[in-house]
């Protein structure tokens, strides 16, 4: 009797802390430091969890490898990344908080600009090529993997050729400033979704919304 305890409590307890790791997220946002990009379309990463910050009452503080927030929502424990590696370093920040806070990969949500979908359109995935994206890039060959949630929001390609760099690290323009926070706001409710609801149900719900 005393071994089936001992086993059936032991188990219970490995049930448990396997349920609370699944109830913790990662979100990632892509930018690059510094005041110079704050505003540029390259850093809208920084800028939707700068708006979860908002909303949800949190601040950033400098950790390892990048600035951390978190919040809670539902039950639900939320570490919001924002990597000071730069652009084309972010899947080490990623890696590195993922395994340290044990957080299943599925529950991580890699957010970023994307110059093929038109400004404010928003397109969650769980699976993909990097689409020439310097951040994706390396978080996938930092993972190994294209499978990885990420959500991407277009920033349009409204730039003459060979002017691509000029573009993405550009600021946004006035009609797109006017735009931009009822998107953040759009992009926030997304997120909360992924976390609460999960990937396929918000992919129907928000995907070109």
């Amino acid at each position: 009797m005393l071994h089936f305890l001992k086993a059936f409590f032991g188990n219970t307890k490995l049930f448990l802390k396997e349920k609370d790791l699944m109830k913790k997220y990662l979100i990632v946002g892509l930018g690059n430091i510094g005041s110079e990009y704050a505003e540029t379309r390259h850093n809208i990463g920084f800028k939707i969890l700068d708006q979860l910050a908002k909303e949800k009452e949190f601040t950033f503080e400098t950790a390892k490898l990048g600035d951390l927030g978190t919040f809670r929502i539902k039950g639900r424990s939320v570490l919001c990344l924002k990597p000071s590696t730069y652009m084309n370093r972010s899947g080490k920040a990623l890696k590195y908080w993922m395994e340290k806070e044990n957080i299943p990969f599925e529950n991580v949500l890699v957010v970023t600009d994307d110059l093929n979908l038109q400004f404010g359109t928003l397109r969650l995935k769980a699976k993909g090529s990097d689409g020439g994206h310097n951040g994706l890039k390396d978080i996938q060959e930092i993972l190994n993997t294209i499978t990885y949630n990420r959500f991407r929001f277009g920033v349009g390609a409204d730039f003459s050729k060979g002017r691509q760099i000029d573009y993405v690290l550009g600021e946004w323009n006035e009609e797109e400033k006017t735009a931009l926070p009822e998107r953040l706001e759009r992009s926030a409710q997304l997120i909360y979704s992924f976390i609460l609801s999960g990937i396929k149900i918000t992919m129907n719900q928000f995907n070109n919304s």
